[in-house]
């Protein structure tokens, strides 16, 4: 029995501030709950653990290879500056720094294996990273077979280039992709490779409806419906990817998936940034869940995803981080606070949109089932001791009045002031560090291997700003 003695808690479904409890811990579970006596030395404030539903568990932030500051369109092609390397140490770096900023769970959506390894094995090594740091991963394998460049005639696009910057591209971006039939394999593959890795659950991980064609998406769809696997995808993350669905389904590209059976409670659609009412509602009553990235559709110029609305509508929303958090820095209480002020309705009265305790559902909750993560997401008897201790005195940092610490939380949490992190019962985060492995070395190791491999795509970087300025051109204008 492990005792947690606090200064204050978020208590169940609603999350309600209470003064000082102990929290007993058993098997992995909460034991019991209790009212205790103001605890001797520091302050401190229980919360549940973040569920981060959409990530990409990228190594370092893409800035570092110059791809900051552009849209999406234009921001995707440029990762392929980014040379492979050892996937072990990319995604436990990339772990540690989101179970250090608060999430005990964390959507892996894998759109660009290594390829240093067969894929069964390299996932055998991310799941061992997910281990070592103490996280559970969902883990959808990227599917895609079209539109490998813009969303359109790529040859159109080729045919401005000088030749040999139209052959780095077919080269770089237009390689042949393996048949429907091999990537469904492949998913079987994985995750007959984990079935013995309880904290992973492998999913279908089409990368969006304008990368996937009709045929993919139906085998998905009943490829899900047997196996009963989960499918993560983007939809609707930017205004062309809103025009082309338009233009490619007069008849409504939402109402397309539910037609072939797409839509359903096994299903995380990320971002949905222009996402209409009536798709909304499509979704809602699928009991599908939408993961919603703030911090990414703005480094992207991608827009504010309609929150209120989506709320309004009866979806399911989970919060994610989407490996590209306000500051780049995996800091998932920030992100909180951001789901929560661009969820809010203006005005009177004060609880119209995205409230503190929607705001908290969504991140610690809502995002355990994209996950396939059991219940939990609450401090109650019975639920996973998924949990995070915070230092209450650096946030009341002024000690003027009593001030709530739901409201402090929320004013001003960090992960600076995240002190402890359980996840089922056992600690991962000690006093701000990573236990299970260290982080610093990571990243320093990372960083070796980058410097070392960027001298392989010097002719990429060379070339690559002709490219770009062409995919601007081709969308310039398009919405």
């Amino acid at each position: 029995m492990t005792q947690l003695h606090v200064s204050a808690a978020l208590l169940g479904p609603e999350y309600e501030t209470s003064g000082p409890v102990r929290i007993s811990i058993k098997d992995g579970r909460i034991a019991a709950i209790s009212p205790a006596s103001k605890p001797d030395g520091p302050a401190r404030l229980a919360m549940p653990a973040l569920a981060d539903a959409h990530n990409h568990a990228r190594p370092l932030s893409t800035t570092s290879f110059g791809c900051g500051g552009k849209p999406l369109e234009q921001w995707l092609p440029q990762l392929a500056v980014m040379p492979p390397v050892d996937a072990y140490t990319a995604t436990a770096a990339s772990l540690a720094r989101s179970v250090r900023g608060g999430a005990t769970g964390v959507m892996v959506h894998l759109t660009r294996a290594m390829g240093l390894k067969p894929l069964p094995d390299e996932a055998r090594d991310i799941a061992r990273a997910a281990a070592d740091v103490g996280v559970s991963i969902g883990f959808a394998i990227s599917m895609r077979d079209r539109n490998p460049l813009i969303y359109g005639d790529h040859e159109a696009l080729l045919g401005e280039l000088a030749p040999e910057v139209a052959q780095l591209a077919r080269n770089t971006w237009l390689k042949p992709l393996p048949s429907v039939a091999e990537q469904l394999a492949l998913v079987d593959q994985v995750a007959s490779a984990l079935a013995d890795e309880p904290h992973v659950d492998v999913q279908y991980g089409p990368t969006g409806v304008q990368w996937c064609s009709d045929e993919m998406l139906r085998a998905i769809a009943d490829a899900s419906a047997r196996t009963k696997r989960r499918i993560h995808m983007h939809l609707l993350e930017t205004q062309p990817q809103r025009q082309w669905l338009d233009q490619t389904y007069p008849q409504g590209g939402v109402s397309f998936l539910e037609e072939i059976g797409f839509l359903s409670s096994r299903l995380t659609l990320a971002h949905c940034v222009w996402a209409r009412e009536q798709e909304l509602d499509l979704i809602a009553a699928s009991g599908a869940r939408i993961a919603v990235s703030n911090s990414s559709n703005l480094h992207l110029y991608s827009g504010r995803a309609p929150l209120a609305d989506m709320q309004a509508a009866g979806v399911a929303v989970a919060m994610g981080l989407d490996g590209c958090a306000l500051d780049e820095d995996d800091d998932g209480l920030r992100e909180l606070r951001l789901f929560h002020l661009l969820g809010r309705r203006p005005g009177y009265p004060s609880d119209q949109g995205m409230t503190h305790a929607a705001a908290l559902r969504a991140a610690c909750r809502t995002g355990r089932a994209a996950l396939g993560l059991p219940e939990g997401g609450v401090l109650e008897v019975g639920m996973p001791a998924d949990l995070l201790i915070l230092d209450l005195d650096a946030l009341d940092r002024d000690a003027l009045m009593p001030v709530s610490a739901e409201d402090l939380l929320f004013a001003r949490a960090t992960a600076a002031h995240v002190v402890e992190v359980w996840t089922s019962g056992r600690q991962v985060v000690r006093e701000g560090h990573v236990q299970g492995v260290d982080l610093a070395q990571l990243e320093k190791s990372l960083r070796g291997a980058y410097r070392s491999g960027l001298v392989g795509t010097e002719k990429l970087q060379e070339l690559w700003p002709t490219v770009e300025q062409n995919i601007g051109d081709y969308y310039r204008g398009c919405c």
